[in-house]
């Protein structure tokens, strides 16, 4: 009989090493990111946008179920006035002291709620790609009787990045902000080893910037992760600064990352300056399997790195 109450453990071993050599898996986050953005639009205050935060609670169940999902519910002062908002925190316990936060932002535009604005790159494909990492964890996880072998990996989806009117002073970011004054007022930032935030990473013509107000250490383990994972072409060609959801935590002295890729579709100075970015087509036939692939592969090389420090 031993040998039959090994089996499972033997199998589920070769079933992490057989995902480890396929790499990550961007079908599948494609797949999924296609079931989150079949929602439709998804703007504070709409019956989508409630309907995400459904498809949230279904991908993490189990994780809920073990007391790992943290929903941060908050009230943001906005232009159209109090708006509940909610962050989505989901923790995969490591054996090492301390977290890398991984994030995006799962809202769609609010200005562009008249348009079927269903943001297929921006927060569908990061989306997709974080509950596809969550699949990569599960199986380390269980390979590792409970625990990661390095650091707590924290998924974090924020609400809220959009502005509601617009860009101008504060009218954004509102579930980073929160966040990340929450965990800077608890002392949580304290074990923030690294933030690396996700935004627009699934175009079929994928260009990673290197964003210039990120974490220069971070950034050279980043592109040291890339080469690695042999993705290195995709990355840091171009560079740039970024408001984006990084910034609340990099004020209150947590390492963090903007890896993004602002470079979406043809652009014309007359109507179309800024590609496919905020407009009706930002749809699915806009991303790619392999996009995801790329970067999921260049996220899984990255941990490994920090857990090396």
């Amino acid at each position: 009989m031993r040998p039959l109450r090994l089996f499972p453990a033997i199998l589920l071993a070769l079933v992490s090493l057989t995902a480890q050599a396929q790499g990550f898996n961007g079908q599948r986050a494609l797949d999924i990111t296609r079931q989150f953005v079949s929602i439709g639009p998804r703007w504070v205050l709409s019956p989508g946008h409630l309907k995400a935060e459904s498809f949230l609670r279904a991908q993490f169940a189990a994780e809920a179920k073990a007391g790992l999902v943290e929903e941060d519910t908050f009230t943001a002062s906005t232009p159209i006035g109090a708006v509940p908002m909610r962050n989505f925190i989901v923790r995969f316990p490591g054996k090492k002291d301390g977290a890398i936060v991984l994030a995006t932002h799962y809202e769609t535009n609010y200005p562009l709620r008249t348009i079927n604005f269903v943001g297929a790159n921006d927060g569908g494909s990061t989306t997709g790609l974080l509950c596809e990492l969550a699949n990569e964890l599960r199986l380390k996880l269980a390979a590792g009787g409970g625990k990661l072998e390095g650091y707590s990996v924290w998924l974090v989806f924020f609400d809220g990045e959009e502005a509601i009117q617009t860009w101008q002073g504060m009218d954004h970011t509102y579930g980073s902000r929160h966040l990340a004054s929450k965990w800077s007022a608890d002392g949580t930032a304290k074990r923030v080893k690294a933030l690396l935030l996700t935004d627009m990473l699934g175009d079929k013509d994928l260009n990673v910037m290197k964003e210039t107000t990120s974490t220069p250490w971070l950034s050279d383990l980043v592109q040291k992760a890339a080469q690695s994972a042999g993705q290195a072409k995709y990355f840091f060609r171009t560079q740039g600064a970024e408001l984006d959801d990084h910034e609340p935590f990099l004020q209150r002295g947590m390492p963090a990352i903007d890896i993004i890729d602002v470079d979406y579709g043809p652009k014309s100075a007359a109507n179309n300056y800024d590609g496919y970015h905020h407009t009706a087509d930002d749809t699915m036939d806009k991303i790619s399997a392999h996009s995801l692939t790329v970067v999921g592969s260049v996220l899984l090389e990255t941990i490994k790195l920090l857990n090396q420090r």
